[in-house]
């Protein structure tokens, strides 16, 4: 049964300050009755009123002290006083014996907030339904049984009964009034719950509640909202019916974000020790959702608290003895407390005693990664929430790990407890501080040489090179150790029978040895060493100029000794001789060394001016000889003189010099042949913007047989925006690959003419202005169908008008 408080009894009183209204009905009792005229005590409100025995309707012997009546309240017309009107007598109403079933409409309240008037008693009310109306009664305290407090909405049954005595003053209960009396409680009303959705199925799911410790089962078509934004972790509050003996939640609704809480969480921080750890493989039995414990000392006592999976703040694995640090949390359900928010402290490995192992990260993947360990052949797989710092590794960074074995797979181990360690702290070799002199007993061959001799160095760097024997005496015992290209001091290779210094490494693993920062202290002599520059590197091979700068030696990179990629125009290295097939010279055992002056010492202080008149072969490979040659063209002795240069003699090495470019330069001596030579070559360029893309442009300038050459917008100095027309100084670079051309270090010397708008045609210009609308051969529009907006209304709202061209209203 429902109800409405809005249809609660106004307890009687009418629209009239003093309680009277015309033609409004009241009911009374009789309380003095005389032989013409009696008073009635008001049934609804304190009053009294007189009435005379010719307002009785009815035959005036049956009417007795004590009945109920029924009038209107009028006014005297002499004293202008209330009286009783229209008196009818009131059938006694017989109540009901049997207890009525209803429901509290509005609770007694249980203060009243000092705005009670002396003497009150505070009342409720209940309702019950018959004959599909809805009647409403007043109660007291009095009138409940066993003193219970009844809340709005529970369900009562009670007797019902009048109550024909005057009220006492300031009270409720009407005279008369019909009342409820013997309430007793049936049934509470339900109160709704409030809990978070733990778990989703395909057509159910299961709510953790908030009062108690316990999940509840829900059906889907029981909440109300949008099923497909429903999920685990969401807030809401449902009311609880039982259906066929269990509990289950119903009407189920949404509660925003953070309005369920379980438990209070301490602000201040513990700290203990891990008492036991929870289990990675958890065993059948096991009901316990907080197997962990950690025990501290709280308050001057000693504690031990529980601890479940989600409250680590991190995945990393937690061993008995840990020296950690964790809140509090209480669960207001059942007043548990447990600890959450752990994590492990810095100083732990000092309390877990655990053996710790160093290596570097070898290699990364998605979410996991390998480490070449010190003490271990086998790299050592490892998982990124290992990871005790926040800060992410990186490839060859040096940590330091904890060996366990994988708990699905006992013959695998995995790293854990994952510490990142400055750098230089991992050493996977051990050095002996003694210095040895022993003498070459074998050559050691470099990487790339021993892999294949068709394959680039580039390609090959990663294939292990041919190890050398060193011989050496060590306190009278003749012993070998074998040596690598790597651990070379210095550029030179060690030739067969030299004489080296060295140190002996040993690695921890495998108690292997080898020579190390290796120094070449006597050459035999056998094989002469030659200085050369780098001319030309192509994609596979490449070209030394002599330290004569008059000839390019041919070398294969499977000769290099090192890595290619370190190679520039102009190096310094060092080279071999030897002929190959059809008795051709080139260079072996080409080591890259620290630069030297390729160009002499003896450099002029002149500045001459001067034209290319034969450029180097690596720019134009149809000449024969290697040497470009400038011709002075400045006033002066010297002046139609000719001056050889090589690849040393550029002031910028990946210049490229064409014939007839314009230069500066200066002339040295070289050592060897006293011959004079050019040397800090630079071009003189000066040329136009043929055109300016989005991300490249063209300048007018001949090189080869192309009549413009590119250039790229990162290569203008200064950030400026060239325009067409600009003039410019560059240089220009050979790509030694590819054998195009490029500029490069572009600057602007001047702006070019601005463009200007072109006029328009005379002849648009006439035909705009003979154009008219009266022009009966002009081309015209012919509308097939009006526009219309998409609710079909029409297009245009404001109707269109001839108008005057060029006039603008």
């Amino acid at each position: 049964m429902s109800f409405d408080p809005s249809l609660l009894h106004n307890n009687g009183h009418t629209a009239f300050a003093n309680g009277t209204g015309v033609g409004i009905r009241e009911t009374g009792v009789v309380e003095k009755l005389l032989t013409s005229y009696g008073f009635i005590q008001c049934s609804e409100r304190q009053a009294r009123l007189f009435f005379h025995c010719s307002q009785y309707n009815g035959n005036l012997q049956d009417l007795k002290i004590g009945d109920d009546v029924e009038f209107e309240v009028s006014l005297d017309k002499r004293t202008g006083k209330p009286i009783a009107v229209k008196l009818v007598k009131i059938k006694p109403e017989v109540l009901p014996e049997e207890r009525i079933s209803g429901q509290v409409v509005s609770a007694i309240p249980t203060h009243l907030d000092g705005k009670s008037a002396p003497g009150q008693v505070p009342t409720g009310s209940v309702c019950y339904e018959r004959n599909g109306e809805v009647f409403y009664l007043t109660y007291t305290p009095d009138d409940v049984e066993r003193n219970m407090h009844l809340d709005t909405g529970d369900r009562v049954s009670f007797y019902m009964e009048t109550n024909k005595h005057p009220p006492a003053l300031y009270s409720d209960c009407s005279t008369g009034a019909v009342s409820a009396r013997n309430i007793v409680l049936v049934k509470k009303k339900q109160m709704r719950c409030q809990g978070v959705v733990c778990a989703t199925k395909e057509a159910f799911g299961f709510i953790e509640r908030g009062d108690v410790v316990k999940e509840i089962f829900f059906h889907y078509s029981e909440f109300k909202g949008d099923l497909e934004a429903l999920q685990a972790g969401d807030d809401v509050e449902f009311s609880i019916k039982e259906r066929n003996g269990k509990e289950v939640a119903t009407d189920v609704r949404l509660l925003p974000q953070g309005t369920v809480i379980f438990e209070d969480i301490s602000i201040e921080h513990f700290e203990g020790t891990v008492a036991k750890v929870i289990p990675k493989v958890p065993s059948k039995n096991q009901n316990d959702p907080l197997p962990g414990r950690i025990g501290a000392r709280i308050n001057f006592s000693e504690k031990e608290l529980p601890f479940g999976e989600k409250d680590t703040k991190s995945k990393v694995t937690l061993l008995d003895g840990d020296h950690v640090r964790f809140n509090i949390s209480v669960d207001r359900r059942d007043k548990l407390e447990r600890a959450t928010n752990i994590e492990i402290l810095p100083d732990t490995f000092q309390f877990t005693k655990e053996s710790r192992e160093m290596g570097v990260i070898a290699a990364m993947r998605d979410g996991f990664g390998f480490i070449k360990c010190v003490d271990r052949d086998a790299r050592m797989f490892f998982h990124f929430s290992e990871v005790l710092e926040e800060s992410p590794l990186h490839i060859s960074d040096e940590v330091e790990f904890t060996v366990v074995p994988d708990m699905l797979s006992a013959q695998r181990n995995h790293a854990v407890r994952i510490k990142k360690l400055p750098k230089g702290t991992v050493s996977f070799h051990v050095q002996s501080e003694q210095r040895f002199i022993g003498q070459v007993d074998r050559e050691a061959t470099p990487a790339s040489a021993a892999a294949n001799k068709n394959v680039s160095p580039s390609k090959a760097k990663e294939k292990d090179a041919e190890e050398g024997v060193i011989a050496y005496e060590d306190c009278g015992v003749k012993l070998t150790v074998p040596y690598y290209i790597k651990d070379l001091e210095g550029a030179a290779l060690p030739q067969l029978g030299d004489k080296v210094e060295f140190s002996i490494s040993e690695v921890k693993r495998t108690g292997l040895q080898s020579a190390v920062s290796i120094k070449i202290l006597n050459r035999t002599g056998n094989s002469k060493r030659l200085l050369g520059f780098v001319a030309t590197l192509k994609d596979n091979f490449g070209f030394i100029e002599t330290a004569n700068h008059d000839q390019e030696i041919f070398f294969h990179y499977s000769e290099m000794c090192g890595d290619v990629d370190n190679l520039e125009l102009g190096d310094t290295v060092e080279y071999t001789l030897s002929k190959g097939k059809g008795n051709k010279v080139s260079a072996e055992k080409v080591t890259k060394v620290a630069p030297v002056n390729g160009i002499g010492e003896d450099v002029g202080t002149t500045v001459l001016l001067g034209k290319v008149t034969r450029p180097l072969r690596s720019v134009d490979p149809s000449q024969t000889e290697y040497q470009g040659l400038i011709e002075v063209t400045e006033e002066g002795a010297s002046k139609g003189q000719s001056y050889p240069f090589g690849i040393v003699s550029m002031a910028s090495k990946a210049d490229c010099l064409q014939k007839g470019e314009l230069v500066k330069f200066q002339l040295c001596t070289v050592v060897h042949t006293s011959q004079k030579m050019a040397c800090h070559i630079v071009p003189q360029r000066r040329a136009l913007v043929e055109s300016v893309k989005d991300q490249f442009g063209f300048i007018t300038y001949e090189v080869g047989e192309s009549k413009k050459l590119f250039f790229h917008v990162k290569e203008v100095q200064d950030g400026l925006e060239l325009q067409t027309g600009d003039e410019v100084e560059f240089s220009v670079i050979l790509n030694q690959r590819t054998g195009k051309c490029s500029a490069c270090n572009v600057r602007r010397v001047s702006e070019g003419p601005k463009p200007v708008a072109t006029p328009r045609p005379e002849r648009l210009v006439n035909r705009l202005k003979s154009i008219t609308l009266d022009d009966a051969s002009a081309p015209r529009l012919v509308i097939v169908r009006q526009p219309r907006g998409p609710d079909n209304s029409k297009g245009f709202s404001i109707e269109r008008k001839a108008r005057q061209p060029g006039v603008i209203d």
